[in-house]
């Protein structure tokens, strides 16, 4: 008899157990859930730009004509014309975060900003990783070198010769393509520098940077070489998976184009439409 008690005792014991066991299952399992953040796709990007009021743009600040600080200290460029007529156009404004080029996707990855309004090339490999805006700007490379530097006369001339560029820019996939040996440089401006001070031999960056440049500081002693005929596009380039964001910034885009907006920001930029 008492055998018989023990028996069912036990077998009491390990229901319980099972039953407490499943408990405690549901309510991790409710925990989880109740901790997990919301994706971007789950809440759409657009929606929390425009209740917050503010669209975040990632920008360099330090890239003329496009992003770039006036003599008064003020953040002004084409981009960051272009980006703000944007921003108003989905009802919000624009807030740029300064960042060097060479970290500037990391920080889109990192949510820091909602998109990049840079000049940024719109290319297959980056098309794999994000979305792109409709093109807003097409321009094409060029090479400067010091004004008696008779060596260099096309692309196929920098072979083996030390270029300074921006670390995973379009113009540093062109002078690797052409054989030429990379310094890393911060931007345009320090490009220049190396080049007037003999520490490098040549630069391949933006038409339209480049005769900004000149116009700005006339052509101290450097020369400007026409490398690939080609244009090549650029976006605002957005994470994937925010497919309403994406519909919004081309709605803007093309609204600017039809109604003028466009050319007036870029005839005051570069004298000329840069869309084409």
């Amino acid at each position: 008899m008492k055998k018989r008690m023990t028996i069912a005792l036990s077998f009491l014991i390990v229901i319980a157990m099972i039953i407490t066991a499943c408990g405690q299952s549901d309510e991790n399992n409710e925990s989880t859930e109740e901790n997990e953040i919301p994706s971007e796709e789950q809440t759409d990007l657009l929606a929390n730009i425009q209740e917050s009021g503010v669209l975040k743009v990632g920008t360099e600040g330090t890239y003329p004509p496009f992003t770039f600080h006036d003599d008064s200290g003020q953040l002004t460029g084409f981009d960051v014309e272009i980006a703000r007529e944007i921003a108003a156009r989905l009802g919000v404004e624009a807030e740029f975060l300064e960042t060097q080029w060479d970290g500037i996707m990391a920080g889109l990855d990192a949510k820091r900003f909602d998109v990049i309004a840079n000049q940024v090339g719109i290319r297959a490999d980056r098309k794999e990783k994000y979305d792109f805006s409709i093109p807003y700007i097409t321009s094409s490379a060029v090479i400067v070198t010091k004004a008696d530097n008779d060596a260099v006369n096309s692309v196929e001339d920098i072979k083996g010769l030390t270029s300074a560029q921006s670390l995973t820019s379009n113009y540093e996939s062109i002078a690797l393509e052409y054989g030429a040996v990379i310094e890393p440089v911060e931007g345009f401006t320090q490009a220049i520098s190396l080049i007037q001070s003999n520490r490098v031999d040549i630069t391949i960056n933006d038409r339209l940077t480049v005769l900004d440049y000149i116009t700005q500081k006339g052509e101290e002693n450097i020369k400007v070489i026409p490398t690939i005929e080609e244009k090549s596009p650029s976006g605002i380039l957005i994470r994937k998976g925010n497919e309403t964001l994406v519909e919004a910034i081309n709605k803007a885009i093309e609204e600017m184009m039809e109604d003028g907006t466009y050319l007036e920001i870029s005839m005051k930029w570069f004298g000329e439409d840069v869309s084409k």
